[in-house]
């Protein structure tokens, strides 16, 4: 079973996730909360796998309340939700360790697959979406000669990886363009995980936008 932790301030979201995905038989919430002080506590009493959290909420925002969590010694994985496809708090979220985002409107089967996704670590959340958000908010920071210092225990193959992976590209179509097995994708992905103390896709994306060895489109 995944057991999922709510936070909303909007109690008809609440619900309607709750509904969701209460009908899924490998999934339970195990706890609702409408604010981000509410959200840690309960995460720390109820030990969640995942929280959905809600970046705009009274008493502590979503981006406090990931820090916090974040900082645990077994942080629960967190996907924070908002309704703007461009927000600087989901940024901020994603560098302090969020899987990933989802926007509040998304289908009730988009929902499903987004959680078990967060879960396996298999696919990054939105993908194009979590892109354009990236580069709207990351300071990149001037061309370097050679490669980036954070990345420099990465193979090349390891890197050309990286670099398609903050495409946004799924293991499939990183195989396609490198003429890689998804197998052997999944395989470089792990290394690059590893060497990197990463725990997902979208960490390594940000550092791979945020060191440089990604630019944003038009820069």
């Amino acid at each position: 079973m995944i057991r999922v932790l709510l936070a909303d301030d909007q109690a008809l979201v609440r619900a309607g996730f709750r509904a969701i995905l209460d009908r899924q038989p490998d999934v339970e919430v195990v706890g609702v909360a409408a604010d981000g002080t509410e959200a840690v506590r309960l995460a720390l009493d109820l030990r969640p796998d995942l929280v959905l959290m809600d970046i705009r909420m009274p008493r502590q925002d979503g981006l406090t309340a990931t820090e916090e969590l974040m900082a645990t010694e077994e942080p629960p994985r967190v996907i924070v939700l908002t309704t703007f496809d461009a927000d600087e708090y989901v940024y901020a979220a994603l560098r302090a360790g969020a899987t990933g985002f989802l926007l509040k409107d998304i289908s009730p089967e988009e929902l499903v697959v987004a959680v078990r996704s967060a879960l396996s670590g298999d696919a990054m959340l939105s993908p194009r979406v979590t892109r354009s958000l990236i580069e709207s908010f990351v300071r990149s920071p001037p061309p370097v000669a050679g490669v980036p210092e954070p990345l420099r225990e990465l193979t090349k193959r390891e890197l050309d990886v990286l670099r398609e992976l903050a495409t946004g590209a799924t293991n499939a179509e990183i195989g396609v363009r490198l003429f890689l097995a998804e197998t052997t994708v999944k395989t470089h992905l792990a290394h690059v995980f590893a060497k990197l103390g990463m725990r997902d896709r979208v960490q390594a994306v940000v550092l791979a936008y945020e060191c440089g060895l990604v630019r944003p489109s038009g820069w």
